[in-house]
């Protein structure tokens, strides 16, 4: 009887977290653990092509950099909690790098034909604010990891995550096509004196065939950042807090960069730095057939900006990037100051085909919003008040 007993017990007693694998199905529960990486990655390598992978509700640790590369027709479904550990000195040593101006990733994905999804229900948490004192208000702080990457990955889905604290920027997109990204929701806010600088929503490169629908995002950089070499993207319905909201850029640094077709509208945005701009370094390229519409923006900085010299704001007449066939339409709400657009083209290259309807700028203080623009075409529709000096700054301190 007391055998019996002891057996039955030993058999009753609940299985160790870990990963599990029924079939094509592999199934990650939490360990209690310091890394729960090791049992996601076994997910990946044994269902990691035509299987399944379930990350199920609970907590989970992140201790180790994650590369999966070779995903194929497989659907990875998260409901749990990721949370990167804080160990600044292992990150900065091992996050994976991504070429783009030294960039590099905690979490790196790639492949044909996949799915992510979270249901309302996964969380990735970055222990930011470990990151954002230690970054200390610097921009490129090297090491510091993009917390999740898709790289080189094809007929991509991913829908219904959370971001809290990211360690960097959200997401990137890297030698990508026919990516899907929906209902997405992401918060970098500091507690400290240091600020939340270049947690970026989402940057595109080297990419085309882009759908992002339904996100809200608060950051302390770019909220959709489209860079070089992006081609065919869409984004609706994104409401974007204390950021640059909806962006071409940053182009053409030691590169010849290219950005066509892309579409934004359905954009919200609050106390953010801008609303609808394009910004690029003195180089070569060209930026073509880009809308802007159906913005809605409150007590933003500089609603509607264009520089060729961003961030040095010097040399900006020898850019040869042309930035042509841009359109602005149903653009309304509160500018922080009495600028609701400073466009300044390269007289190297000066903006054509520039297209303005529906702009209803008003500085939140009262008064007549200045529009400032400078080597651009007469026929855009826009009402210049005067001309934009070479060299105007993305954010204003005060009126001009």
């Amino acid at each position: 009887m007391l055998l019996t007993w002891t057996l039955l017990t030993l058999f009753a007693v609940p299985a160790l977290g870990g990963m599990n694998k029924t079939g094509t199905l592999c199934t990650v529960t939490p360990s209690g653990s310091k890394d729960d990486s090791g049992s996601i990655m076994d997910a990946f390598k044994q269902c990691g092509q035509n299987g399944q992978i379930e990350i199920t509700e609970g907590d989970f640790t992140i201790a180790k950099v994650m590369d999966v590369l070779n995903l194929k027709n497989c659907d990875i479904s998260i409901k749990g909690k990721l949370t990167w550990n804080d160990d600044i000195n292992y990150w900065t040593k091992n996050s994976i790098g991504v070429s783009y101006a030294q960039r590099s990733t905690a979490f790196r994905l790639g492949g044909d034909t996949f799915s992510i999804r979270g249901h309302q229900k996964a969380l990735f948490f970055g222990n930011g604010q470990k990151w954002y004192d230690v970054n200390r208000n610097g921009s490129n702080m090297a090491g510091r990891p993009i917390s999740l990457t898709l790289w080189k990955a094809k007929n991509v889905f991913i829908d219904g995550i959370t971001w809290r604290q990211p360690q960097f920027w959200h997401t990137f997109v890297a030698y990508s096509e026919n990516v899907t990204m929906t209902n997405l929701d992401m918060n970098a806010t500091s507690t400290s004196q240091w600020n939340t600088v270049n947690t970026d929503g989402f940057d595109s490169w080297n990419s085309k065939d882009i759908t992002i629908k339904n996100w809200v995002v608060k950051c302390g950089d770019d909220c959709i950042s489209i860079k070089g070499n992006s081609s065919n993207v869409y984004v609706k319905n994104v409401t974007c807090y204390e950021s640059g909201a909806a962006c071409i850029g940053s182009l053409g640094n030691n590169a010849i960069d290219y950005v066509d077709n892309i579409l934004f509208e359905d954009f919200t945005a609050i106390h953010s730095s801008n609303a609808a701009w394009i910004k690029t370094y003195p180089g070569q390229g060209h930026v073509r057939n880009v809308t802007f519409r159906n913005f809605n923006f409150q007590d933003v900085n500089q609603p509607i900006y264009i520089s060729p010299c961003i961030y040095s704001y010097s040399n900006c007449d020898a850019s040869r990037l042309k930035i042509s066939d841009i359109t602005w339409e149903n653009v309304t709400g509160t500018s922080r100051y009495n600028v609701a657009a400073g466009i300044y083209c390269s007289k190297g290259a000066p903006c054509t085909g520039l297209k303005f309807k529906d702009i209803n700028i008003k500085p939140k203080n009262g008064g007549t919003a200045k529009v400032l623009c400078s080597n651009m075409n007469s026929d855009s529709g826009l009402s210049c008040t005067g001309t934009c000096p070479s060299g105007w700054k993305q954010q204003l301190s005060g009126n001009a």
